[in-house]
């Protein structure tokens, strides 16, 4: 078979026959994921494939045989035009490529442009000017995100970091003029605040590494009832009042191979986000479910309205009633969904909100 080429032709795509008799592809440039633009050694367009004229918004027959500096007008972060910038019929000739950069399209809006210098022989002229261009769109939102988490995270730190810098300088210059009663409490504040940093970097880690697909299951067998009711009482050491929270464990469930210790990660997650959001008693009911296992935790409060439940699992929702960094319902779906398992939301039977996931059962190979 011959290799596929691609045809100067826009608009084209035909095949011909191969030394063997087969059909070869001729690859036409509207077929090519990104936008091309191909000049020649007079700088007009000879090629502008479909995608070009989509980015660009400039039809395909308006930009052959025209300038390509018409055609394409680029910008700098700084205004400037990007062509007369590179100059690239009369810049140095050692120049064979234009490694991809963001610019700037008239109407402002962001593209990815690379360029290959095609030279009639080392250092020679011009005699091809090969331009790719892809939309940043995807790019932008992702560095939005990035932005928002830098921010979200900056602002979660400052506030305990804050208190533990207080508190510890007071302790260290007031000590002898303290009571007991305020070194104790200064000493459980700062405690309690190391305690949110931890759990802040340990939810930026879980981030980075669903979004990453780098997450890891150690899988062993993990009785759900045990650990549900191990985050209970983490709940009632750290001061909850033993009878907000309820385990129901109904029915026999198979041999659940699971993370332990992520398993724990998602029911803290969501019993917290009860706490925090709901209101009355907190009901984690676990139950057989196809074969696997269900685990619906439930709240009295005034549950999530029905048009946000598409938005609970996205990065940095959270309630406007009160705080968080809004990760944490991410991370729960991610983690349930890394186990092969599904996560809803709904009205619980109390009317509160019904965080309900559902994890598969089986044994892994190596066991």
């Amino acid at each position: 078979m011959g290799r596929p080429v691609v045809n100067g032709d826009h608009s084209t795509d035909r095949r011909h026959a191969g030394p063997h008799g087969a059909a070869d592809t001729l690859l036409s440039a509207d077929d090519l994921p990104d936008g091309l633009i191909v000049a020649d050694g007079a700088g007009r367009v000879v090629t502008f494939n479909r995608m070009a004229a989509r980015l660009s918004g400039v039809p395909a027959d308006a930009a052959l045989g025209s300038d390509f500096r018409d055609v394409l007008p680029l910008h700098d972060a700084d205004g400037r035009d990007w062509w007369k910038c590179s100059d690239p019929y009369g810049g140095l000739r050692i120049r064979t490529r234009q490694p991809e950069r963001l610019l700037f399209l008239d109407d402002g809006r962001e593209i990815l442009m690379a360029a290959r210098y095609v030279r009639d022989r080392p250092l020679g002229d011009l005699v091809r000017l090969v331009v790719t261009l892809r939309s940043a769109a995807h790019r932008s939102r992702d560095e939005r995100r990035s932005a928002d988490l830098i921010s979200t995270v900056a602002h979660e730190l400052r506030s305990p970091l804050t208190s533990v810098k207080g508190f510890t300088a007071t302790v260290l210059t007031k000590w002898d003029r303290l009571t007991e009663k305020q070194k104790i409490f200064m000493l459980e504040t700062v405690n309690a605040d190391a305690d949110r940093v931890t759990r802040l970097i340990t939810e930026l880690l879980s981030v980075s590494r669903i979004e990453s697909g780098r997450l890891e299951l150690r899988r062993h067998v993990v009785d759900l009832a045990d650990r549900a009711r191990k985050v209970v009482a983490g709940r009632v050491a750290a001061g909850d009042p033993e009878d907000r929270f309820r385990v129901e464990a109904h029915g026999p469930l198979p041999e659940m191979w699971l993370d332990a210790d992520k398993v724990e990660q998602i029911m803290s997650n969501l019993v917290e986000n009860a706490v925090r959001h709901g209101a009355g008693t907190v009901t984690i009911v676990i139950e057989p479910y196809e074969g696997g296992a269900a685990v619906s935790v439930r709240d009295e409060g005034k549950g999530i309205p029905s048009e946000a439940a598409s938005r609970v699992f996205r990065r940095f929702w959270s309630s406007r009633r009160r705080g968080g960094t809004g990760l944490g319902l991410f991370i729960v779906k991610g983690l349930i969904e890394a186990h092969g398992g599904a996560i809803t939301v709904g009205r619980a039977p109390s009317g509160g909100a019904e965080f309900r996931f559902t994890m598969p059962a089986g044994t892994p190979e190596f066991a």
